[in-house]
């Protein structure tokens, strides 16, 4: 067991794509933060703002952003992806472009354009032999946005980023990417990828609290959304409460307008604060070699993966079934016997990260394949 997940023997965690525990190490920095409060009040709130500074720093280096300016921190990856979607000029007969699989977040927001401001959503098949050439073939001279999921939630299909950033730059269309999918599993440079728009909430592969998020924009991309959320805490001089003139600060903090989460930046800080002590390439291919030993079991269990198998595709998302197999009833009977999982994508989704045990793995087949077999 790793010491920073002593999960109950009672629970096998395969549900990283949904909500991940959080780290020893997060539950002593939120337990530290509400004694504080108890006894000190906001005595120190300095140091607060200090563990602020330092979790910009730590957000910047986990995307390779170029800066802390172009990191924002809100509360879910649906606000930032609203940021961008209520902040473009968008002209009639506009169009985005994003994955028919996407999960609602990455959908609806785009999708409530549409009778605003008579902007086209072109919903695009992502289960071919190549999606981005899908991807990039439905866009065309009117399509101001293309909008992926790093990695889709239900089967786990990685995109190619780098591919599709070059053609958006390419073709002068925004490039935003919901990687909530994808960070704290794998690698992600929003440079290479020549990424506009980024959101991530911490709740999932990044082991953090619901409630924050990163939100990433360089200087040409967030000086192109217009702001529709005002407050003390977006403006330049934020700390000049008496000062009449004001405008929208110059980093990505103007999409900040009120008030930090320092319980959930404390918390999140923390959690980063593992990765970064294991690196993201240890953490990566330990995720790696889970999710292919737990794809071989799963196949000798007789259970049809439905996720990609083709090393670029893969993510720390499986997805399996049978045939025969009753989804709802066998989701049911693995949650029972505490199998923490979810139905997705046509079949069963699990997903662990890199501390996971291989007997974990083990047990949670053999009662995969029990439950299936019943019936």
């Amino acid at each position: 067991m790793h010491p920073e997940f002593p999960l109950s023997p009672d629970l096998i965690h395969l549900n990283h794509a949904a909500v991940g525990p959080w780290p020893v190490r997060t539950a002593q920095a939120v337990a530290a933060f509400a004694q504080e409060n108890t006894l000190h009040g906001s005595l120190h709130y300095p140091r607060w703002l200090a563990v602020e500074k330092r979790l910009r720093e730590r957000l910047q280096r986990l995307i390779n952003a170029s800066e802390t300016e172009d990191i924002a921190l809100l509360k879910n990856t649906s606000e930032g992806l609203s940021v961008v979607a209520f902040g473009l000029p968008w002209r009639r007969g506009d169009n985005v472009v994003c994955p028919l699989q996407e999960f609602p977040s990455n959908r609806i927001v785009w999708q409530a354009l549409e009778s605003r401001f008579g902007v086209e959503v072109r919903l695009v098949d992502v289960s071919v032999a190549d999606p981005e050439a899908a991807l990039l073939g439905a866009t065309n001279r009117r399509t101001r946005l293309l909008s992926v999921s790093a990695v889709q939630y239900a089967r786990g299909l990685r995109l190619d980023l780098e591919r599709l950033g070059a053609a958006c730059r390419h073709r002068g269309i925004w490039f935003c990417v919901d990687a909530i999918q994808q960070l704290g599993a794998l690698p992600l440079d929003v440079q290479a990828a020549q990424v506009d728009f980024l959101a991530a909430d911490a709740h999932k592969w990044l082991l953090g609290p619901e409630g924050i998020a990163v939100f990433y924009a360089g200087p040409e991309a967030r000086d192109a959304l217009s702001l529709n959320q005002y407050g003390w805490h977006m403006v330049e001089h934020c700390g000049d409460y008496d000062r009449m003139d004001w405008h929208p600060a110059d980093s990505a903090r103007r999409f900040e307008c009120g008030s930090p989460n320092m319980l959930g930046i404390h918390a999140l800080d923390a959690s980063l604060s593992l990765f970064e002590e294991l690196g993201m390439a240890f953490i990566a291919d330990a995720l790696s070699r889970n999710v292919e030993y737990l794809v071989d079991l799963l196949r000798s269990a007789k259970f049809e993966i439905h996720s990609p198998q083709a090393p670029e595709r893969r993510s720390g998302i499986v997805t399996f079934g049978r045939r025969d197999m009753d989804v709802a009833l066998s989701h049911r009977r693995l949650m029972d016997a505490g199998v923490l999982c979810a139905p997705r994508g046509g079949g069963i989704r699990f997903s662990p990260h890199f501390h996971t045990r291989t007997g974990d793995l083990e047990r949670a087949v053999e009662m995969a394949a029990a439950f299936a077999e019943a019936g």
